[in-house]
């Protein structure tokens, strides 16, 4: 009966864990100034998408870093987003005091449960949530406020992830169109 109970909690585990990797959904989420942006314009970047609540203290700490790594890799292909998900985040003062250097947008936290594929009941929703998202459009790793790639080896681990992100080719470009090719006329054999 015990080892039941055991399997039946680890399979519970396990089905509220995050497919990875995985195509990235899209993701709508709100500017200042009202102005709607979606993830799926970024496509051809690597993307670090943060879910943080504007008042948790990592969250800042997070975003300090992010916009340092922003102003680094950017010209080299790397686009962070931040979207606070906290009830009326202050936005404005947010991006002021910790000086980001990426769009920082709201939504809300049942559209970030949907696409971080966590339960709404799951206990151990911590912020930061972070996902490193490959030039594909796929969601290649994410981690929460509690996992160790965001303790104190924080900037080393994301320095590694954007790297190896940034070295992978990207998405393929589709096919240019071309018209279709005009019939050559046809030579004339002397008889």
């Amino acid at each position: 009966m015990r080892l039941l109970i055991v399997g039946l909690c680890l399979s519970a585990i396990s089905m509220m864990a995050a497919e990875v990797p995985r195509p990235s959904p899209e993701y709508v989420f709100t500017l200042q100034g009202g102005k709607q942006d979606l993830l799926s314009k970024y496509k051809g970047k690597v993307v670090v998408l943060e879910f943080l609540f504007t008042t948790c203290p990592h969250c800042q700490k997070s975003a300090t870093l992010l916009s340092k790594l922003q102003t680094e890799y950017g010209m080299k292909g790397l686009q962070v987003l931040g979207v606070a998900i906290n009830p009326d985040p202050d936005l404005a003062g947010f991006t002021r005091q910790y000086a980001t250097t990426f769009p920082v947008g709201a939504g809300t936290r049942d559209s970030a449960y949907s696409f971080l594929q966590q339960s709404v009941m799951a206990a151990n929703f911590y912020v930061p949530q972070m996902v490193f998202i490959d030039k594909k459009g796929v969601i290649r790793a994410q981690y929460n406020g509690t996992d160790p790639f965001l303790g104190d080896q924080q900037e080393t681990n994301m320095r590694n992830m954007i790297n190896q992100l940034l070295a992978e080719p990207g998405a393929k470009a589709a096919p240019a169109k071309t018209s279709p090719a005009k019939p050559k006329p046809a030579k004339r054999v002397a008889s």
